[in-house]
C-alpha cells in the first residue's frame, strides 16, 4: 500500500467529520436577542401599589435550551421610581426550542434595585439586592422578530406582568 492511499482515508475522515461538525453547530447555533419590555408591577403594601414597567434585556445563547444576558427595567408609580438591573438566565423548554414557532420558558434573574421616592418636597433613595422568578412564551412572527410575554414575582416582593418584543441576530 503507498503512503498517497495511507494519507486519503485520513483527509476523508477529517473532511467528514469537520463537514459534520459545522452542520450539527449550525443546528445548535442561537441567535442574540434584543428585548423592548412594557407591563405592569404590584409591589406589596398595605394595598398593592401599581407602577408601569419599561425596560430592555439582551439574551445570549450558552446553549441549546440555556440564554444569559443583562435586563435592565425602570418601574413608575404615584410618587416612587424604581430601577432595576439584573443578571439573567432563561430555560427554553419544549421538544426543539430552537426550531419551534412558539417558545415556553421559564426565567430567574439576580442583581440590584434603587428606589426612588418623594415625600413632599423630600426625597430619598435607597438600595438593595434584588431577584425575580417565573415563566412565559415567546411567539414568533418570522425568522427575526418575535413577541411575548411573561409572568415574574420577585424581591422588593412584587408581581410582574410584561409583553416584549424581540429582535434576533443573525436570523435564526
Amino acid at each position: 500500500m503507498s503512503w498517497m492511499r495511507i494519507g486519503r482515508l485520513p483527509a476523508v475522515l477529517l473532511a467528514a467529520l469537520v463537514a459534520g461538525a459545522s452542520e450539527a453547530g449550525a443546528q445548535t447555533t442561537r441567535p442574540v436577542a434584543v428585548e423592548g419590555v412594557v407591563g405592569w408591577a404590584g409591589f406589596v403594601d398595605d394595598a398593592p401599589d401599581h407602577h408601569a414597567l419599561a425596560g430592555a434585556s439582551v439574551r445570549l445563547p450558552i446553549g441549546r435550551r440555556l440564554s444569559i444576558g443583562p435586563e435592565v427595567f425602570v418601574t413608575n408609580g404615584s410618587s416612587d421610581r424604581d430601577t432595576f438591573v439584573l443578571g439573567s438566565l432563561w430555560v427554553d423548554l419544549g421538544a426543539a426550542p430552537d426550531m419551534a414557532q412558539v417558545v415556553p420558558y421559564l426565567v430567574v434573574g439576580g442583581g440590584y434595585m434603587r428606589h426612588d421616592q418623594r415625600f413632599g418636597s423630600r426625597h430619598f433613595v435607597s438600595g438593595e439586592g434584588s431577584f425575580t422568578a417565573g415563566g412565559g412564551v415567546r411567539a414568533h412572527l418570522n425568522d427575526r422578530v418575535y413577541v411575548g410575554g411573561d409572568v415574574r414575582i420577585g424581591w422588593e416582593l412584587h408581581l410582574r406582568t410584561t409583553a416584549h418584543v424581540g429582535v434576533t441576530w443573525p436570523r435564526r
